[in-house]
C-alpha cells in the first residue's frame, strides 16, 4: 500500500515508477506550464507525463532543468514520460520521434516512452523501435497507451518485450475491470489518464458523500481509489493549490465497502476516443 507520494510501483523490468505524477495534457508551452511543473516538483512530485502531440515538451524540459537546480535534485530523481504520436508510428520514424522528444525536453534519456494510440497496422513496427531503444539502454522502460486487451495480445505475440505500462482512460465511470485484470495477470502496470474524468465527476453524489465521510475532496477520493487498485495516476492541473491537494492522498485509506461503491459507478463511459474506433 502506498504510504507516501514518492512511493513507487515496480515495473516488470525492475524499474520503479512513482504511483502519482503530474499530467500536462492540453497545457500550452509557456510560463504557466513551467511554473506548474516546477511547483509540482517543489511539492514532492517526481513523475511528469507529457507527449509529442501536446506540443509542450520544451516548456516541460525547461521546468525540469530549473527544478533540478532549485531543489538540488539529480535527473535520476525524476521519472519523465513522453509518447510517440500516430503520424510517427513506424520503425525509423519512431526512432526519429524519440530523438526529437529528447531534443525538445533537453534530456539524455526518458524513463518511459509510450506508443500513444494503437493505430492498426502501424504499432507493431513502432514497438520494434521502442524495443531497440530499450535494448540500447536509451530508455528505462517502454509501454503503450490506449491499448485494449486484443491490441496487447497482438503486440505480445509479435514482439520480444512485453510492455511495462499501459496508460488508459480510467475513472469511476470507466473502471476497465477486464483490462485491469488482464494487465495484472501479464505484469503490465496500468496507468490512469483523465482520472477525474476531466472534472465531470466532482459533483457526483456518491463521491461527494464518500468524500465528506473522510474529510477529503472528491478528487482526492478518486485518486486514492486509483492507487488502491494498484493503478498509477497522473492528474493534470496548473494550479498550485490543486497540485498540492491532489497529492494529499496518503493519510487515509478507503474501506473495502467504499471501494466497491466507487467501482459500482461504472458505466463504461469514455470522455476520450474509443481505442477501437478513432480516426487520427
Amino acid at each position: 500500500m502506498m504510504k507516501h507520494m514518492q512511493d513507487t510501483m515496480t515495473l516488470h523490468n525492475g524499474v520503479n515508477m512513482p504511483g502519482l505524477g503530474l499530467g500536462v495534457f492540453k497545457v500550452e508551452e509557456g510560463d504557466t506550464l513551467v511554473q506548474a511543473v516546477k511547483s509540482a516538483i517543489a511539492h514532492g512530485y517526481r513523475s511528469i507525463d507529457t507527449a509529442a502531440i501536446y506540443g509542450n515538451e520544451r516548456s516541460v524540459g525547461q521546468a525540469i532543468r530549473e527544478a533540478l537546480q532549485e531543489n538540488q535534485l539529480a535527473r535520476e530523481d525524476l521519472f519523465i514520460t513522453s509518447k510517440v504520436w500516430n503520424a510517427d508510428l513506424g520503425y525509423e520514424s519512431t526512432l526519429a520521434a524519440y530523438e526529437a522528444s529528447l531534443e525538445k525536453l533537453g534530456l539524455d534519456y526518458l524513463d518511459l516512452y509510450l506508443i500513444h494510440w494503437p493505430v492498426q497496422g502501424k504499432y507493431n513496427e513502432a514497438w520494434r523501435a521502442l524495443e531497440t531503444l530499450y535494448h540500447e539502454g536509451r530508455v528505462k522502460a517502454i509501454g503503450v497507451s490506449n491499448f485494449q486487451i486484443h491490441h496487447l495480445e497482438d503486440l505480445i505475440s509479435k514482439g520480444q518485450i512485453k510492455p511495462m505500462v499501459n496508460q488508459v482512460e480510467f475513472h469511476p465511470r470507466l473502471t476497465q475491470k477486464e483490462l485491469l485484470r488482464y494487465t495484472k495477470e501479464q505484469g503490465i502496470q496500468l496507468e490512469a489518464w483523465s482520472p477525474l474524468m476531466q472534472g465531470e465527476l466532482l459533483d457526483n453524489p456518491t463521491l461527494v458523500a464518500i468524500a465528506a465521510k473522510y474529510g477529503k475532496s472528491v478528487a482526492q477520493i478518486i485518486l486514492r481509489w486509483d492507487l488502491q487498485h494498484g493503478v498509477i495516476t497522473i492528474p493534470k492541473s496548473v494550479k498550485e493549490q490543486r497540485i498540492i491537494e491532489n497529492a494529499e492522498l496518503f493519510d487515509f485509506e478507503l474501506s473495502t465497502d467504499d471501494m466497491s461503491q466507487i467501482d459500482g459507478l461504472n458505466q463504461d463511459l469514455r470522455v476520450g476516443p474509443d481505442p477501437d474506433n478513432f480516426d487520427f
